[in-house]
């Protein structure tokens, strides 16, 4: 039985993070919205907990069959959606295909949902065998293993299809024997179409793309993304060389190019006279083709120093100076997973960002970044950065209708312009890193984001109230609705805070989570190993570790050396994870129907997935407080109906449900 919940655990987490991340390499601008599946898988597995367990046998029969529609339906019918937002930028140049957004979406989002309804199902049925604490146990230790899987599939860059047998191997077994037929149709469905994909001429996975070659064109996520330039082209008439005329008394002798992509401003620094080049690239397979495929063989010369990382994290472990510092087009076209508004390349267009790039300049050093930055004011808002930073305008260039490139050097004697950067109009706030949103005109939710929030808490409301569920009968698990909006603010937060302190990359992401489940494994053991806890003094303990998480500033940490940076991280991320799951545990242990106070936790991590947003107004730091107020209330919650410590129930008695 243990081992069951705990395939089902696995199952569960892997399809939910294999679906935020196929739906988003496959549907345009769902990747902006990663957390639209992740908020349906919460609304699925927190369905599966609350149908009875005499009920939904159906789901359990049936469990493959949304699986497959929704691999089939985005596979047949590729939808490419259009977001004409003023309030917010999309990289994009796609045009619409497909189903109108209003179809594909909702269908996706409810395809979702039924999916993870029915894993929850199978998972809640074999949940409800066991004592809480010890079905709590095995279902942490199988989210974990379903974790460390997908992270290592991500490493090993395995196409979609290895997913899919991986997911569908699983399915079969938690099926059993009576259901290998029903189960086996569908599931040879889903992965057919995956092996489609997979051998579909020149796809492959990076850990954040499904990228496609079409030589000289790389596409990321169905999106054009990169081309491969010719080397003469590039020094004819070309933004990436523009750098070089703009600062005609540089040396350019060492020059950092984050976001080297396939080499082509690396081949422009190298042709330059550059005798050191640090190309920094957050994308493996993005380098590989450039070092596979260019013509001017960038990544050959011994000059090139190549490094598969963040460039934040890099500028701020380095200790190198440059006489030239490139962004060169770094936007990526995917989200940080776990993070609904964090994009791969956010934390490098903060003045905070511009500010250590500055100081590994050496001193008549220059500054560039370029791109198709869409809109006038996206440009007014990084040139004005510069001029406050170097205390005169840099040099503007156009390309195009979109296309500019910002040459900003140490002094106004650094840069030759022939057009220094005017304002278009007023010039918006700079992006910082307490809110990294450069691609956010206002500070304000767009009304995008709004409409799609209100409608995923209204299927919600109907859902739960179409599987039989009495929301009255959930008001005595308030108290556990709370503490799952609290903890997923506090989990994104975490995300948050590694992505700055260590790099938005894959890895660190896959380790956050692995190291939150971890803590949350370790306050479950430590709870299951005490006869009675002191409610007062662990919620004491948990506002206690928020208030120093507060108090604490990013910029601090940001400043620690990496040993010691990692330390704080660690201390100020999982001190506060480890002291809530404490509480959430012994509720656990004592609650009359512990699966339906785990649905309810699930249904409060989904509105916490949405509260998130209130980061786009307020920043990041701001949630603490927020999480500090749904923790509080929470403890009311718990006060008002009466729960304090009582002993965890003798390990003889007969399991709940």
């Amino acid at each position: 039985m243990r081992w069951r919940l705990l395939l089902a655990s696995a199952t569960m987490l892997f399809v939910e993070l294999a679906l935020i991340r196929w739906a988003g390499a496959n549907v345009v601008h769902l990747s902006y919205f990663s957390n639209f599946i992740l908020l349906g898988s919460f609304l699925g597995i927190g369905l599966g907990f609350l149908i009875p367990a005499e009920r939904g046998q159906w789901l359990r029969r049936w469990a493959p069959v949304p699986l497959a529609l929704l691999v089939v339906l985005v596979r047949e019918y590729p939808v490419q959606v259009r977001q004409s937002s003023t309030q917010v930028l999309y990289f994009t140049s796609v045009r619409t295909t497909g189903f109108p957004e209003w179809v594909t979406l909702p269908a996706i989002f409810l395809l979702a949902a039924l999916v993870m309804t029915a894993i929850g199902k199978i998972t809640a049925d074999l949940f409800r065998r066991l004592r809480p604490l010890d079905a709590y146990r095995y279902d942490l230790l199988g989210s974990l293993t379903g974790s460390v899987s997908f992270a290592l599939l991500s490493w090993l860059r395995a196409p979609s299809v290895v997913w899919g047998v991986v997911a569908a191997a699983a399915l079969l077994v938690l099926g059993g024997w009576r259901n290998i037929l029903r189960y086996a149709v569908p599931l040879v469905a889903m992965v057919g179409a995956l092996f489609a994909e997979t051998t579909t001429a020149g796809v492959s996975w990076s850990p954040y793309y499904k990228v496609q070659l079409f030589n000289p064109t790389i596409a990321v996520n169905g999106i054009p993304h990169q081309a491969i330039v010719p080397l003469p082209t590039l020094l004819e008439n070309s933004p990436q060389r523009v750098a070089y005329d703009r600062t005609p008394d540089n040396p350019h002798k060492r020059v950092l190019v984050i976001g080297a992509g396939n080499g082509n401003d690396v081949a422009v620094a190298l042709a330059n006279g550059a005798e050191r080049v640090d190309a920094v690239e957050i994308d493996p397979r993005l380098q590989e083709i450039g070092a596979d495929l260019h013509p001017a063989r960038p990544y050959d010369d011994p000059r090139v120093h190549v490094h598969i990382d963040d460039g934040r994290a890099f500028l701020e472990r380095t200790d190198t100076t440059y006489d030239l510092v490139v962004l060169a087009l770094p936007d990526s076209l995917t989200l940080v997973a776990g993070a609904s508004n964090l994009r791969l390349e956010s934390y490098l267009f903060t003045r905070e960002a511009f500010e250590a790039a500055r100081e590994h300049l050496a001193p008549h050093g220059a500054f560039v970044m370029y791109n198709y930055y869409r809109q006038s004011w996206l440009v007014d808002r990084f040139a004005g950065t510069l001029a406050d930073l170097y205390g005169h305008a840099p040099c503007m260039s156009a390309f195009g209708q979109n296309a500019a490139v910002l040459v900003a050097g140490m002094t106004a004697a650094d840069q030759s312009c022939d057009q220094t950067w005017q304002p278009s109009g007023v010039v918006p706030a700079t992006a910082s890193d307490d809110r990294p949103f450069p691609y956010l005109l206002h500070r304000s939710i767009p009304t995008l984001y709004l409409g799609a929030l209100g409608a995923i808490l209204l299927v919600t409301l109907l859902s739960v109230r179409l599987t039989g569920v009495r929301i009255r009968g959930m008001i005595r698990y308030t108290d556990m609705f709370l503490l799952g909006a609290a903890f997923m603010l506090l989990e994104t937060k975490n995300v948050i805070n590694f992505a700055l302190y260590f790099g938005t990359t894959w890895l660190v992401n896959a380790l956050v989570f692995i190291g939150i489940l971890l803590a949350v494994l370790a306050a479950v053991e430590v709870r299951r190993r005490l006869r009675r806890v002191n409610l007062l003094l662990l919620q004491l303990m948990l506002f206690g570790t928020l208030a120093v998480a507060w108090l604490v500033p990013t910029d601090a940490v940001l400043s620690l050396p990496f040993a010691a940076r990692l330390a704080a991280a660690i201390a100020l991320a999982f001190a506060p994870v480890f002291c809530a799951n404490l509480i959430f545990s012994d509720r656990l242990a004592l609650a009359p129907d512990p699966t339906s106070a785990f649905g309810a936790n699930l249904l409060g991590a989904l509105t916490g997935g949405a509260l998130e947003y209130l980061a786009l107004v307020t920043g990041y730091q701001a949630l603490l407080l927020l999480v500090a107020l749904l923790y509080l209330g929470a403890c009311l919650a718990m006060r008002l109906t009466g729960r304090a410590a009582t002993p965890v129930p003798d390990a003889t008695a007969t399991p709940t449900g």
